[in-house]
């Protein structure tokens, strides 16, 4: 995708601004009245997208504003209201988890469930967008000041990192798993639909920032050499991020796999009373044939406690978006030294991803507007980008509602991914064919010295566009096959409660001094111990000391 689409319709974008000098819309429009279209809906894609992205930074703002918490509010589940023991919800999933869907989002069970506005990611918000302004205040000239400051600093923090994270237990598990290929994948459009969204998220294709910043650029600018350049280093940074990331994830998933032997190691010892040391994780699997041999009856009944525990299934547990971004890495982060200061280097990397991000998806909106006459005459520059990040701000206002993180999930899948395709599209097509992929030969010349290359004329002219083409098909197939859409959704009352009884000695009872390690206790009589409040599917397990049995 890199080679096919990446670079070919990163050159053609950079050429199409730097010639015309002009924002996306004006850009279009002198090439064929008839395609001012193309221009509108890079500016309303880029519209949608900053409506929702800035809600990223909101959400980094809220945690680099905890990071200096010790110990962090995430590291633990907080106490109930009566102080005996945890919030229940907690207890259920993660404290990571109950964080950022309780504590940040306080999210509601469903889209019809909108809820109220939460005013501490509305302050978030607004603080974003104060950002924003402030960085595109001056128009694009000080943008690309910004921009030295945004981009650099993710490198640095990346480094340290990479550092941290290749020294942490399981990190190699998950390297492995990264550049492990797996080749029938390749079947799969979804993987190539994916591969192109990440290109055209990555390198800013079809949102019309790119021909918004060319059109600044020198008229002899050597557009090609950068498009070369920025493509190469752009997916290069790609691959090193996600070699942190991989680290990290690996090492989650070798803490979680080993916890998952231990707990059904805890199990079996109790309940077949074998010896400390005589079951351990190299031997688990001949053990778990030899008591299945040895006493059917008792493991059929234990079998549906015991689980299966795979490193393998660990790491095939997908998670992207939000859900890497602020509950993988804050697990992460929970279990290193000096959390704090990890945790304040991530959120302040994402701040600033986020924000160099908007500066693009913003400049693609303001420079159709400055380069109208009707508008520029009227108003300055100051107020034309007060009034964008403004509605931006009101409307984003939807996201930081209970249910906004499902709205975020739905414009994130559906308001850019189809609509870039189509723009990108209509882009190479217009070059090629109603311009005139001669007459942009010409341009070229003109601006660089010399014409494009074989490699570029057939991408543009053939491959791109028929291999854009195939994508829109499989995903408009994908769409229809699919059939009613769904979204995940978080529930606080899903698990179910249930009844634990566990029979205990009279005597044991009768002297028990201690009873409140036993959550939601009652003791009837005849040594019946009522317990409730654990959720279906976790095993329960009472360590009640030599004297008790279960």
């Amino acid at each position: 995708m890199l080679i096919a689409e990446g670079m070919p319709l990163l050159y053609l974008e950079l050429a199409v601004g730097q010639r015309m000098r002009q924002g996306s819309i004006g850009a279009w429009k002198i090439i064929s009245p008839y395609l001012c279209g193309v221009g509108v809906a890079s500016v309303v894609v880029s519209f949608f997208l900053s409506m929702y992205y800035n809600v990223i930074n909101a959400w980094a703002f809220w945690y680099l504003f905890h990071s200096f918490q010790d110990p962090l509010p995430w590291a633990t589940c907080p106490l109930n209201s009566n102080r005996t023991g945890y919030e229940e919800e907690c207890e259920k999933t993660s404290s990571t988890q109950y964080f950022w869907y309780r504590q940040t989002l306080n999210i509601s069970p469903s889209l019809e469930a909108s809820g109220s506005v939460q005013w501490e990611q509305a302050l978030c918000l607004t603080l974003a967008w104060l950002v924003v302004y402030l960085c595109i205040l001056r128009g694009t000239a000080s943008t690309g000041k910004v921009v030295y400051v945004t981009a650099s600093l993710p490198y640095c923090v990346l480094i340290i990192y990479l550092i941290r994270g290749l020294t942490l237990h399981g990190a190699v598990n998950g390297l492995i798993y990264m550049f492990t290929p797996k080749l029938e994948q390749l079947l799969n459009p979804k993987t190539w639909i994916s591969a192109a969204t990440q290109i055209f998220f990555s390198l800013g294709l079809g949102f019309g920032s790119l021909i918004a910043f060319a059109s600044y650029n020198e008229p002899s600018n050597n557009c090609e050499r950068h498009a070369i350049i920025v493509s190469l280093i752009n997916s290069t940074t790609s691959v090193f991020a996600s070699i942190v990331t991989f680290s990290i994830y690996g090492f989650k998933a070798t803490f979680n796999y080993e916890s998952c032997i231990n707990k059904v190691i805890l199990l079996l010892l109790n309940a077949f009373d074998l010896e400390e040391g005589s079951l351990t994780a190299d031997n688990l699997n001949e053990m778990k044939d030899y008591l299945m041999a040895t006493y059917p009856q008792e493991y059929a009944q234990l079998a549906p406690q015991i689980k299966n525990c795979s490193l393998e299934a660990e790491l095939d547990t997908a998670v992207q978006g939000t859900g890497l971004a602020f509950i993988v890495y804050s697990e992460a982060i929970k279990n290193m030294e000096v959390p704090q200061l990890y945790s304040v280097l991530y959120f302040f990397m994402l701040l600033m991803l986020g924000i160099g991000s908007m500066l693009g998806n913003t400049a693609a909106i303001l420079t159709p507007l400055t380069d109208s006459k009707v508008i520029a005459s009227r108003f300055p520059k100051e107020v034309i980008s007060g009034v964008v990040c403004f509605i931006n701000c009101i409307i984003g206002l939807i996201f930081t509602m209970e249910a906004g993180n499902y709205w975020f999930d739905i414009f994130n899948d559906y308001a850019a991914t189809l609509s870039l395709l189509l723009i990108v599209l209509v882009e190479t097509i217009a070059v090629c064919y109603i311009y005139g992929i001669r007459r942009f030969e010409k341009d070229l010349y003109t601006m660089i010295g010399r014409k494009p290359n074989w490699y570029w004329k057939i991408m543009w002219a053939f491959v791109s566009p028929l291999l854009i083409i195939s994508l829109f098909i499989f995903y408009l197939t994908d769409y229809i096959l699919t059939g009613t859409l769904q979204y995940q959704a978080w529930d606080a009352t899903q698990v179910k409660e249930l009844w634990v009884w566990a029979f205990f000695k009279k005597s044991f009872l009768s002297s028990c001094k201690d009873t409140s390690f036993l959550p939601n206790y009652t003791v009837p009589q005849n040594g019946l111990l009522k317990v409730s409040s654990w959720s279906q599917g976790n095993p329960l397990i009472l360590w009640i000391g030599k004297t008790g049995e279960i």
